[in-house]
């Protein structure tokens, strides 16, 4: 730790982060929070644009139905977005490739904010789609960007700072949507634009940063150009060590080129990195932080916490994601990414076990609702220190240069997927388990605990290609690797 600030206060890092993340991952952030507070405004204004158009009132169902898109289709531009980051980032470059998301940014405030003045609901669908699209985009670049950026020692920490801003965006979006601040009905467009100021700081001081440095070299064949980088970065220095494990994955992945998704899926050399992130982040949708969000109203509410002051406890969540997030960085590089993940999972596992009992119990006595409201505010802490800090990590280290981008797409289409197929079907499972369904929550943290305790290697202080080099050797019931050119040749 102490040498991450050092090199903090010796280069320009700390200023590099800190504009990537404003830019980047705490946009998705502030989008995810930032529209509950004006829901209801927003409906209103639905309404009121159908009726302006049609000169009628538009049917409850019309607009719950338009009002559904607009929460949805976010999903879908992120969607698109991910899907996009390989032959954006492959065909711009990573720094480029950032400050154009930016510009797409700006062109979705710009629609949103004059949509109240059009009395277009249209114009908000259109703008939602393209939050979505850069929040899906420029989240992954945030993270391709800062891996690529970060020597090896302390790149777990500095790629953690993705999942701080994504906090951070959260809290925010809750802050300046509080009805003394912006969550007025007057001010709905407004509120939904906030994020396109930093976008803008970020589109005004990025050019004056590096272009990644291990893009530089492994891509482009500039080891000057990384070594200035690097440099510029983190301070003076040669950084033989730094480039030389880049040079050493430069000619392993030498006349390979960057793999689509479709070849990524087809090598059986990545299946077990593949087989991990589906798993991780499969469970991650289903952890049951949908439906801590569901419950946590109520729950409050019957811990007996005054209506108008539920926000500011909703508030205190979101201020537990954000230190439990800065907690999370201080101990990834002594503690390691594994015992971070299954620990994270199995106390969520157990955590939601719990919440089912004292659910069903709360009328047994006036303490177990505000046990309730405890056993919340872990699994936040939990949540953040565990998972959602390791995993955009996990997700950079996995993967070599060649494959990484096509890596982010198959993320990205399974986030932003499960995002959409559970924001459908969690209602539905609501009405039918009740607060059962955190124990379906439970087993699929139990899962994923248990994948990461017996399967997933340790990735801390290693290069890429000694964690490539870990996945292969993995193998079942005691069984060596199955030597393909060998069965090749017999046939």
């Amino acid at each position: 730790m102490e040498g991450f600030l050092s090199q903090l206060t010796h280069g320009n890092a700390w200023l590099f982060i800190i504009v990537l993340g404003i830019g980047g991952s705490f946009q998705n952030g502030f989008h995810v929070t930032a529209l509950s507070s004006p829901s209801p405004y927003i409906q209103r204004f639905i309404n009121s644009s159908w009726s302006g158009r049609y000169e009628e009132p538009a049917a409850s169902q019309t607009v719950t139905l338009i009002w559904s898109a607009v929460v949805s289709i976010y999903a879908v531009g992120g969607l698109f977005g991910s899907v996009s980051v390989r032959s954006v980032a492959e065909a711009f470059g990573r720094k480029r490739a950032t400050i154009y998301n930016n510009v797409i940014s700006i062109v979705a405030s710009v629609i949103m904010f004059t949509s109240k003045e059009a009395n277009s609901f249209e114009m908000v669908l259109v703008a939602r789609f393209l939050y979505g699209f850069t929040a899906g985009l420029g989240g992954n670049l945030h993270v391709i960007y800062l891996g690529e950026s970060s020597p090896k020692r302390i790149r777990g920490l500095v790629i953690l700072t993705s999942a701080t801003f994504v906090s951070m965006g959260k809290l925010a979006g809750q802050v300046v949507g509080l009805r003394e601040i912006l969550g007025r009905e007057d001010l709905w467009n407004i509120l939904l634009c906030v994020p396109t100021c930093f976008s803008v700081l970020q589109l005004v001081i990025l050019p004056f940063f590096p272009e990644a440095p291990r893009y530089s070299l492994i891509e482009k064949g500039d080891t000057e150009a990384c070594k200035k980088a690097l440099q510029s970065l983190w301070g003076g220095g040669d950084y033989k060590l730094e480039i030389q494990e880049m040079v050493m994955e430069q000619t392993a992945i030498r006349g390979v080129h960057s793999k689509s998704l479709l070849e990524l899926l087809r090598d059986r050399s990545v299946r077990w990195q593949l087989l991990t992130m589906m798993v991780i982040y499969g469970c991650i949708q289903f952890c049951g932080l949908s439906a801590i969000s569901v419950y946590s109203y109520d729950i409050f509410l019957n811990a007996g916490i005054p209506q108008d002051k539920v926000r500011y406890v909703t508030l205190g969540v979101g201020a537990a994601e954000v230190l439990t997030s800065i907690t999370c960085g201080l101990l990834i590089e002594s503690v390691g990414r594994r015992p971070l993940l299954w620990g994270g999972f199995g106390a969520m596992s157990a955590i939601m076990v719990l919440i089912t009992a004292t659910l069903n119990l709360k009328d047994q006595s006036y303490w177990i609702p505000y046990s309730t409201v405890g056993l919340i505010f872990l699994f936040i802490i939990f949540y953040s220190g565990g998972p959602a800090g390791v995993l955009p990590s996990l997700t950079h280290e996995l993967f070599i240069q060649s494959c990484r981008p096509a890596a982010f797409v198959f993320v990205g289409i399974q986030r932003w997927l499960g995002f959409a197929i559970l924001g459908l079907a969690f209602p539905f499972l609501l009405v039918e388990l009740e607060s059962f369904c955190f124990l379906l929550f439970s087993c699929m943290c139990l899962l994923a605990g248990t994948y990461v305790f017996f399967i997933l290697p340790e990735t801390k202080g290693r290069t890429l290609l000694e964690i490539n080099e870990e996945f292969q050797n993995i193998h079942l019931c005691g069984k060596p690797p199955c030597d393909e050119k060998a069965l090749e040749t017999s046939l």
